[in-house]
């Protein structure tokens, strides 16, 4: 096998398990946002809102590919080839279960704010934690694109 394969695999899984992951939790968010509507239509914009937030961790894994691109050449080291697929392998498992675990925090907000409660913000502030992960995951995908020779 070439390195080339190892570090193209990688990128595969990257870009597809954050985009499960991603479209998992905007799934469970619409859903709550459709029996919501039911009981309180006027917050829809809320609705929309929340339910957009588990798909950053689709375009955290398309940009990791941007970051490795530069990287991905006939001839590359098994040394770069395996900075790639780590890198990509963290962010693809941290983009799937924080994409799940953030549709999951999103739908309840969505549920209470659909029940008649003020609870947007502050559901908004308790998403923000699985979304942090995923952007550790960025940046250590930054940092090794860095290192990569």
């Amino acid at each position: 096998m070439e390195p080339i394969i190892l570090a193209y695999i990688g990128i595969g899984l990257m870009v597809g398990l954050s985009g499960i992951g991603s479209a998992y939790g905007v799934t469970i968010t619409g859903n709550a946002a459709v029996g919501a509507l039911k009981k309180n239509p006027d917050a829809f914009g809320n609705y929309i809102v929340l339910s957009a937030l588990p798909g950053t961790q689709g375009l955290y894994g398309f940009l990791g590919f941007f970051l490795f691109q530069g990287h991905l050449v006939a001839d590359m080291t098994w040394g770069a080839a395996a900075a790639v697929f780590g890198g990509s392998i963290a962010l693809a498992l941290t983009g799937l279960v924080t994409a799940i675990r953030q549709g999951q925090v999103c739908a309840n907000g969505i549920a209470g704010i659909g029940s008649g409660y003020d609870v947007f913000g502050k559901t908004l502030i308790l998403a923000v934690f699985p979304e942090l992960y995923a952007i550790v995951s960025v940046a250590a995908v930054f940092l090794i694109n860095g290192m990569v020779g």
